[in-house]
């Protein structure tokens, strides 16, 4: 594989053109006689069901929608990749919440969250997950990014703080350690998207994203969903995230780092862990970028043992 080609697979597969404890349950009110006309009714919040849509509203006005599901600590929120959504994480949600609390977010501009936003950079990203976690009760909050969302939680984790005791990034942060992207280079790789986003999308998506062989059905489902992103958010995502500097990043991210990588281009784990020290990557051989979807009875025990370890760390 050339250099050039390496460096695209890095950072494009960085970019993601995607697509415990237990909490004691209230004491039950007492029962009122209804005979008694003296007593007085007392309002209750009703309950809200698992899952159910919430919202927070960003400084610049913009709602982010996120679902909780499961109790306990540490929670575990989900970050999708760039031009997906949530959803993308349904094949998790059923073994971690059995043992923690998991938190699902569509960033800015995707799924259900509003795109009234004119600055579509990594930061502001970062603070979509951050304004979510302190919403959250919980003491211990584990970040899992895949992709595009591997470089939003390294954002987000500085402006949450002490809370976050760990990172899993998903088929992501590939390019650390590579020279910064050229503007000349980055210019070009964006052309394509602003000249014909809706194609181009779906050419990448097939073409670059997926092993030989997979489930064709599947591969297009994936390159519809993420080539509908409206063109006026994704555009700009792409020019922030081929844009940025881990050099500038990385010294603020005082905890451990994992990975769960396909081997659709090369993790070189030694050039990484000189920026990322303690950085180690599970790889899943014969797999594309969306593992999490494609192999979940693979990739969902590493995953745990990964929240596992960053848990039994954060003790000592």
């Amino acid at each position: 594989m050339t250099y050039g080609r390496l460096l695209t697979l890095a950072t494009l597969t960085a970019l993601g053109l995607t697509a415990c404890g237990k909490h004691s349950e209230p004491a039950a009110p007492p029962v009122s006689d209804p005979t008694d006309t003296t007593a007085k009714a007392t309002p209750r919040e009703s309950p809200r069901v698992e899952g159910s849509p919430r919202l927070v509203t960003e400084p610049d006005g913009v709602h982010i929608e996120y679902r909780i599901y499961g109790k306990g600590d540490p929670a575990i929120i989900l970050v999708h990749g760039w031009a997906t959504d949530a959803n993308y994480w349904n094949a998790q949600l059923d073994p971690l919440k059995a043992r923690y609390t998991v938190v699902t977010v569509d960033l800015a501009g995707h799924g259900a969250s509003t795109k009234s936003r004119t600055d579509w950079s990594m930061g502001n990203y970062g603070e979509d997950v951050a304004i979510v976690a302190r919403s959250l009760p919980n003491q211990q909050i584990i970040l899992v990014g895949h992709s595009m969302g591997g470089t939003v939680a390294l954002e987000a984790a500085p402006r949450i703080g002490a809370r976050v005791i760990g990172i899993v990034v998903v088929d992501a942060l590939k390019s650390v350690g590579l020279p910064p992207t050229p503007q000349p280079e980055i210019d070009k790789r964006v052309a394509p998207f602003r000249t014909d986003f809706i194609g181009s999308v779906r050419k990448y998506v097939t073409e670059e994203l997926f092993e030989k062989g997979a489930d064709p059905v599947f591969v297009q489902k994936v390159a519809y969903d993420m080539s509908l992103e409206p063109p006026e958010v994704a555009i700009p995502s792409l020019q922030s995230l081929l844009s940025m500097d881990f050099k500038t990043m990385l010294p603020e991210i005082h905890v451990p780092v994992l990975a769960i990588n396909s081997d659709l281009g090369a993790t070189d784990e030694a050039r990484i862990r000189k920026s990322l020290p303690g950085f180690k990557a599970d790889i899943i051989p014969h797999t594309g970028h969306f593992l999490m979807m494609e192999v979940p009875d693979k990739f969902n025990p590493l995953l745990l043992s990964d929240i596992d370890t960053l848990v039994a760390k954060a003790k000592h």
